[in-house]
């Protein structure tokens, strides 16, 4: 068995910063377990696997090396970059099909604008494991399907650290925590890591902006920010609030393409 096989890098102009996806259009879906084996295999924060529904629509499923997601913005960044210059090169939209309902992703002067769900945070407790683990205090404490630690300043977020032994024994199930402040240069900052994954900190999250526009679009009184993920690859996005979504717009570009060749046994 073969299947089509492209590394992205999403969020960046560059092959060597951002967020890398591995996209794979399939003509059906593998079982769950060979979806799970082919993204550890792939070794990469997401791989994203196509099935084709009619012409510009897709169903999309993400996978880390450790589960599947609900959802994933770089993968779907990707995804869309996939099918907008390899696979249907002379559309300018396509939809997708997942878990998080039916996402559009159109190209644009920004490069591609993906409408997300957005997922204003509320209050939250730290859980004491958590808490334990971080190297600094918060200043805030919010949740949606992530945590979201708000400190003072951009300082603050590149020197975050966490002890990991301690930051494992939290269990956020699909969640992760997103460390955020007001940005150099930019509206804000963040970083994203995951207990108890094989990659502790994904350097550009997509999905966290679905929480981090919303939240930043209040307290500053904007509608549109320029967000920059501190990771060491770095990401840029853009990120404006509707009515009732948010819009992450950011560039792409193909590192890889080539065919995977699935010899099972």
């Amino acid at each position: 068995m073969t299947i089509p096989f492209f590394q992205v890098t999403a969020f960046s102009q560059s092959v060597f910063g951002g967020n890398q996806a591995c996209v794979m259009p399939m003509d059906a879906w593998l079982s769950d377990d060979l979806l799970l084996q082919i993204a550890q295999e792939n070794a990469v924060a997401e791989t994203a696997y196509l099935q084709r529904l009619d012409p510009g629509v897709y169903a999309l499923r993400w996978f880390t090396p450790d589960l599947e997601m609900d959802l994933c913005g770089h993968a779907t960044l990707a995804s869309a970059h996939v099918v907008l210059n390899h696979l249907e090169p002379r559309l300018d939209r396509v939809e997708f099909d997942t878990q998080s309902g039916r996402l559009v992703v159109t190209r644009s002067e920004h490069g591609l604008d993906m409408v997300l769900p957005n997922r204003m945070p509320t209050s939250a407790e730290l859980p004491l494991a958590l808490a334990e683990s971080l190297n600094q205090t918060p200043l805030e404490v919010h949740l949606a399907r992530d945590f979201m630690l708000v400190y003072a300043c951009q300082k603050d977020v590149e020197q975050f650290d966490v002890d990991r032994t301690l930051f494992d024994r939290t269990n956020l199930g699909t969640g992760g925590v997103i460390v955020t402040a007001p940005g150099e240069g930019c509206d804000f900052v963040s970083r994203f890591f995951t207990p108890q994954a094989t990659i502790l900190e994904d350097p550009v999250t997509g999905s966290a902006h679905c929480t981090l526009a919303p939240y930043w679009g209040a307290r500053l009184g904007k509608s549109v920010m320029q967000a920059h993920q501190l990771s060491a690859r770095r990401g840029a996005l853009r990120c404006e609030v509707k009515e009732d979504h948010i819009q992450v717009s950011g560039q792409a570009t193909t590192y890889l393409e080539g065919t995977v060749h699935l010899n099972q046994t």
